[in-house]
């Protein structure tokens, strides 16, 4: 079979691509995995949870069956942002987690994601040999009687991640008033409840989940509306999420647009200020924008960078110690308050850079100033299309004629004919220029 896990668990559209009988391997697979039974002999415990779309109810029957049927008991939370389960895990002790959710994606998909001991993501080893089982699905033994595990409802779970954050604050944010886009997903009944404990006047839009509306036409991948309710209630910020709230982005009160590495470069520079950066250094992926380097350089902090995906910039933070990462989406990570990237801490301690400053978003993003960004896909008959002596040679030209205020990058895409050439330049005219330059060579070294 293909590789079962992408960059963030098993993903598809559900009852087609992600069934109910896979969802039940992946769950009995993980378990003997990642359940390894305590030195007392009590069952391995797992912490389920969901976002709000309608299959979510039909994988997590399949996953709870899968676990229980494994002798694995399980502390069933609800609908709870990722980040929370994966808080839960660490807080209860559970052996693992495993998380109902498509993120971003829209209705129809859901996911399998998977939390390892003190709620951490798997590395690419451990996701292997879970698959390896679910390839192997009559490779155990069923328990019986006592051995079967069993479920209990976990109704506090809710509040303890809400007293875990607001934990973290620190500054009250008395005197903001914060819009907040739920996108009709997990983040609904907790985020706005955490901004008003922490001081804050919140009007909530888009938070009054179906089953059928998460991430539609709202959340952190259609910001107009939060947009329009900032200026309709002259707010002073507007944060959004997406549908597992592991992201977030916000607005200004004028309704400009604060991505996540304006936000990195917000939240590094209140660290540095407050001595909790460590190392003076922030992990970035190659996608951030070269502004955000330049800023950070400009202000005595380095930056890491890491190849793209939120799971190479948690195994950079780990393996260094570090405070303080993330992508330009908006998935932020800060180790010491989480083990994965969550949105509504990030958008708290925003916000809390806010009050304890007085400055307003805008005021406080200028310090990172993008540079123009474009991004092309090429179509190729061969992606090492991308290492061919005469594209090297003119990204290499490219390269010297933007000097330290521009860059380009080459991407070959992991799933389609594609080779991404992305490129940074101080003007728009310019990076147009120089993309489309290079990807006239790629084209004419591997034509589709």
């Amino acid at each position: 079979m293909a590789r079962l896990f992408g960059t963030d668990g098993v993903r598809g559209l559900a009852n087609t691509e992600l069934t109910p009988e896979l969802a039940v391997g992946v769950a009995v697979s993980a378990a003997h995995v990642l359940g390894v039974g305590s030195e007392d002999g009590a069952r391995p415990l797992a912490v389920v949870g969901r976002d709000p779309r309608a299959s979510g109810d039909m994988l997590e029957a399949a996953v709870v069956a899968g676990l229980t049927s494994a002798g694995t008991d399980v502390l069933r939370v609800g609908v709870l942002p990722t980040p929370a389960v994966a808080d839960l895990v660490a807080s209860t002790g559970a052996h693992f987690g495993v998380v109902l959710s498509a993120s971003h994606n829209p209705m129809p998909d859901n996911g399998i994601k998977l939390f390892g001991a003190g709620g951490h993501k798997l590395p690419d080893e451990v996701e292997e040999q879970i698959e390896k089982l679910v390839e192997a699905p009559d490779s155990w033994t069923r328990p019986t009687g006592a051995g079967i595990g069993r479920i209990r409802e976990y109704e506090a779970g809710a509040e303890t991640y809400v007293g875990h954050l607001l934990a973290t604050l620190p500054h009250r944010l008395d005197g903001l008033t914060v819009v907040v886009d739920c996108a009709n997903g997990a983040a609904s009944a907790v985020s706005p409840l955490v901004y008003e404990r922490a001081g804050a006047t919140v009007i909530a839009i888009h938070a009054e989940p179906d089953g059928l509306n998460i991430n539609d036409k709202c959340g952190s991948t259609h910001l107009d509306d939060l947009r329009a309710a900032v200026r309709e209630h002259r707010a002073d910020v507007g944060i959004a999420h997406d549908g597992d709230a592991d992201r977030c982005l916000a607005v200004t009160a004028d309704g400009e647009t604060v991505d996540g590495d304006q936000i990195m470069g917000i939240l590094a520079l209140g660290m540095k200020d407050a001595g909790t950066l460590t190392a003076d250094t922030l992990v970035v992926t190659v996608m951030s924008n070269l502004g955000l380097h330049l800023a950070m350089h400009e202000h005595g902090i380095e930056v890491a960078t890491t190849a793209v995906g939120d799971r190479y910039v948690l195994e950079e933070l780990r393996s260094r110690g570090l405070a303080l990462g993330g992508e330009q989406s908006g998935h932020v990570v800060m180790p010491g308050y989480a083990t994965t990237g969550d949105g509504t801490l990030t958008a708290l301690h925003l916000l809390a850079r806010m009050a304890g400053t007085g400055r307003s978003l805008a005021d406080l993003a200028a310090v990172v100033r993008p540079l123009p960004q474009v991004l092309t896909n090429v179509r190729v008959a061969d992606k090492t299309a991308a290492t061919a002596t005469k594209v090297v040679e003119a990204v290499s030209a490219a390269e010297q004629a933007l000097g330290t205020t521009g860059r380009v990058l080459l991407r070959p895409s992991g799933t389609e004919p594609l080779i991404r050439v992305m490129v940074e330049a101080e003007t728009q005219r310019q990076a147009v220029e120089t993309a489309e330059s290079i990807a006239a060579t790629v084209r004419a070294v591997s034509p589709a």
